[in-house]
């Protein structure tokens, strides 16, 4: 038996192993079985250059766990070790054996680079067998075993193995006892292994069979190998050769219960850096909530992490699916991430791609492409926030609903509305609603006064208003319709007389002071408005409503900001100009200078609980 030392710098380098070489324990299955497809792939490249002669047989990776012995197998059939490369590559910390087989075999789908992955084993093994037999090797050859306990100390011995390949054997340590639980393991091989090149096998199933037709059927069971992976995933293959029901399979696969996706974009290149994926766009409604972890970021189909904010967008995250890259490393810090240029190319080139297809969908079916637009707007208008470059492509097919459901391109809506709705200072006004129901009645007055009213209901259409209003070149201000009286929202230079004089004025300003209460927050201001406007009209400011609105999408810790609101009385209104000051007696005149103001308050919505109910029996005792 042949005794040596490991080639390392420290005597510590194992403790360090233990604790630092990667954040989480788990990530020794992927690592070692990721160094059996390497070993399977290597293999493969030989035979397809005829430098192994002969079938090479099933390569199928074997994952075994043995609890009693408190053991873990990773089995491949793969290249296998020579003494020799054993020496070289298990005793030499970070000579990577792929690195190596790289520089010979150019693009041969190698996945390890840094030759750290073997020693990750021993994060959760007191103890590491290696038993290997290369593929250079007669039948009759000796394989070699190497052992090591977890120390700079190591033993080599000739062992006798029938096939070629490797397989390392872990004995797990009490720590991590629960990596013998075989639910524990199969779901870290889906995690992590779903998608190798190379069939893994973790043990068999059961599958059922119907033998027979009618009264003489029966169902048969039978033992079938458990392979856990599909080695030929669907962002490998390409597009030409798949159909919409594979992209939907897929899709489901990975998300059992979501809903179908709108639609997807297969990623495919090679230059100046290696990327395939699928990307879906779900659907989300009106959710701004980021469905956060939906983006699986693979390297050479091995699964690196669903964290994947450094490589994406953060607008982006909303997508659902799966993207590879051979140039991003498998354990990297989010410094490497964030300055790495590969990966801000990837990002860009994916901000593209997504332009890309929402622009091919709009063009190709605009109805369409409006009847998905409750989904779509969520990603239009937060990349339009984010991206400056995304916001220049989208203005082609960014869209503005109205109230009566009809949808317009931003560039067009602002010519529709231009000759009614551009204010004094040239400013072109698109006036909103965030709830037409609430808002009925202020709606039918500004239609009927020429102007279109746009509905802005997301979470996200408070910021994206404010995006397009700090545009320059597009001159557009958005005001809410209870922001102001119906004359106002589109400030013009004229002003209406009231018909009534400085005395009157204040005293229907003291009664409705009164009919809102000492303490209200509202403030009461008589206006000249048109005699056809409402009598009474609750507004809300622009400025504070925004402010109030972006405070609970935020939730900003600076206390809530008081519900604040006008409450203006049309002094030419005939209810006010005529019946309310004739009234003879001061507390008619206040039942309905209260009966207005509740009025103005239920169109707004703001009539609730008891003042609701006391306003409903008030207006039956009217009739």
């Amino acid at each position: 038996m042949q005794k040596g030392t490991i080639s390392v710098q420290t005597e510590n380098i194992f403790p360090i192993i233990k604790k630092f070489l990667y954040s989480d324990h788990e990530i020794f299955l992927r690592e070692l079985v990721s160094n059996a497809v390497d070993a399977t792939n290597k293999l493969q490249v030989l035979a397809q250059r005829g430098e192994v002669k002969g079938e090479i047989g099933d390569t199928t990776i074997q994952v075994i766990v043995e609890p009693d012995e408190k053991r873990i197998i990773v089995r491949d059939r793969g290249i296998g070790m020579t003494e020799e490369e054993v020496l070289k590559y298990l005793n030499q910390i970070a000579f990577s054996s792929a690195a190596e087989f790289l520089e010979k075999y150019e693009d041969s789908g190698i996945i390890g680079h840094f030759g750290l992955g073997f020693y990750s084993a021993f994060m959760v093994a007191d103890k590491v067998e290696v038993v290997s037999k290369s593929w250079t090797q007669k039948a009759n050859a000796k394989a070699v075993k190497w052992t090591c306990e977890g120390s700079p100390e190591f033993s080599l011995e000739k062992v006798t193995k029938e096939d070629r390949g490797t397989d390392v054997i872990l004995y797990i340590n009490e720590e991590n006892n629960a990596f013998l639980e075989k639910p524990r393991l199969e779901n870290l091989l889906d995690k992590y292994c779903k998608f190798l090149p190379v069939p893994i096998q973790f043990g068999m199933r059961t599958e059922y069979e119907t033998v027979g037709e009618g009264d003489d059927a029966k169902e048969e069971k039978r033992e079938v190998p458990n392979i856990i992976n599909d080695p030929h995933p669907i962002w490998k293959k390409a597009p030409t050769d798949l159909k919409d029901e594979d992209y939907q399979q897929f899709y489901r696969s990975l998300y059992p219960m979501a809903p179908e996706p709108m639609f997807w974009i297969h990623l495919n290149i090679d230059y100046p850096f290696n990327l395939t994926g699928v990307l879906y766009f779900p659907k989300l409604g009106n959710s701004i909530e980021v469905a956060r972890n939906k983006i699986h970021l693979y390297c050479n189909q091995v699964f690196v992490t669903d964290d994947v904010r450094d490589i994406v967008p953060e607008w982006l995250l909303l997508l659902h699916g799966v993207i590879d890259s051979p140039d991003i490393p498998l354990n990297v810090s989010r410094s490497y991430l964030q300055s790495d240029t590969n990966v801000k190319k990837i990002s860009e080139y994916i901000a593209k791609k997504v332009a890309d297809k929402l622009n091919e969908q709009f063009k190709a079916d605009r109805k369409v492409f409006e009847e998905k637009w409750r989904d779509l707007g969520v990603f239009v208008k937060y990349g339009m926030i984010s991206d400056d470059k995304f916001q220049e492509r989208a203005m082609n097919f960014a869209l503005l609903e109205n109230t009566d459901g009809e949808f317009s391109l931003i560039n067009d809506y602002k010519e529709k509305i231009k000759a009614n709705q551009t204010d004094k200072h040239n400013k072109v006004v698109g006036i909103y609603t965030q709830d037409p129901d609430e808002h009925n009645a202020l709606i039918k007055a500004a239609k009927n006064r020429g102007y279109d009213v746009l509905k802005m209901n997301t979470p996200l259409d408070n910021h994206w208003m404010q995006h397009l209003e700090y545009r320059s070149d597009l001159g557009l201000l958005f005001v809410r319709i209870d922001s102001d009286t119906l004359d106002k929202l589109v400030q013009k230079d004229e002003e209406k007389t009231s018909v009534l004089d400085e005395k009157e004025t204040e005293q229907v300003k003291v009664l409705f002071k009164s009919a809102v209460g000492e303490q209200s927050l509202a403030q009461v201001e008589c206006s000249a408005l048109a005699p056809d406007d409402l009598p009474v009209t609750i507004t809300k400011p622009e400025f504070m409503r925004r402010m109030k609105e972006m405070q609970a999408l935020h939730g900003m810790g600076m206390g809530e900001l008081p519900e604040s609101y006008n409450v203006v009385v049309n002094t030419n209104h005939p209810l006010i100009a005529e019946k309310l000051l004739k009234m003879k007696k001061k507390d008619e005149q206040s039942g309905l200078a209260k009966y207005l103001y509740d009025m103005a308050l239920l169109q707004q919505g703001m009539l609730r609980g008891e003042a609701l109910t006391s306003f409903v029996e008030k207006t039956l005792s009217r009739l």
